[in-house]
C-alpha cells in the first residue's frame, strides 16, 4: 500500500522537476567566423557583403552607411524573466560609393540597463487623485464668470 504511493510521488516530482529545466534561446544573426573574416575593408562592397553574410538585421536609419547584424542569447528557468547571457553586434560600415570601410564587433557593453520607477512614468502637470479629477468641478459650474444670471454687461464678443 505504501510502495505505490511513494512511486506515484517520485514520478510526480520527476515530471515537475522536468518543467524547471533551463530554456536557452538564440535570436538574430548566427555569426560564422570564417565568413566574417572574409570581409575585407577597401575590397568588398554592399553586394559582396550581402552575398557573404546575408541581409542585415537592420541598417542605419538616415543613411545606408552602416549595416548591423545582431545576435542575442538568452536563458531562463520555467517562469522566470529571461536574462541575456551573451550579445554580439557586428557593424559593417560603407563609404558613399558602397565600399566597406570597417568591420567592428561590439558585445555586452552595449546593453543599456533601464529601471522604471515603480511602474509609473513621472509626468509634468497636476497630480490629482481620481476622485478629485471626477468631482473637482462640483460647485464651480455657473458661479461667477461670464454668462451667469447676474452678469448682463457682456456682449456677443465678450465683455464691453
Amino acid at each position: 500500500m505504501r510502495k505505490p504511493f511513494v512511486l506515484v510521488l517520485v514520478a510526480a516530482l520527476a515530471i515537475g522537476a522536468g518543467g524547471c529545466s533551463r530554456i536557452k534561446q538564440n535570436q538574430g544573426y548566427l555569426v560564422d567566423e570564417t565568413l566574417l573574416s572574409s570581409i575585407q575593408p577597401g575590397v568588398d562592397n554592399r553586394d559582396s557583403v550581402a552575398k557573404t553574410l546575408g541581409r542585415p538585421t537592420f541598417s542605419a536609419q538616415f543613411d545606408s552607411g552602416e549595416w548591423y547584424y545582431v545576435t542575442r542569447n538568452t536563458g531562463q528557468f520555467a517562469f522566470v524573466k529571461p536574462k541575456v547571457e551573451s550579445q554580439s553586434i557586428l557593424i559593417v560600415s560603407f563609404d558613399k560609393g558602397g565600399t566597406v570601410t570597417k568591420v567592428e564587433r561590439r558585445g555586452m557593453d552595449q546593453i543599456a540597463s533601464i529601471s522604471p520607477e515603480k511602474d509609473k512614468t513621472p509626468t509634468l502637470g497636476r497630480s490629482e487623485g481620481l476622485l478629485q479629477e471626477l468631482f473637482g468641478n462640483l460647485g464651480s459650474v455657473g458661479s461667477g464668470g461670464f454668462g451667469g444670471p447676474n452678469n448682463t454687461n457682456t456682449g456677443r464678443d465678450g465683455p464691453r
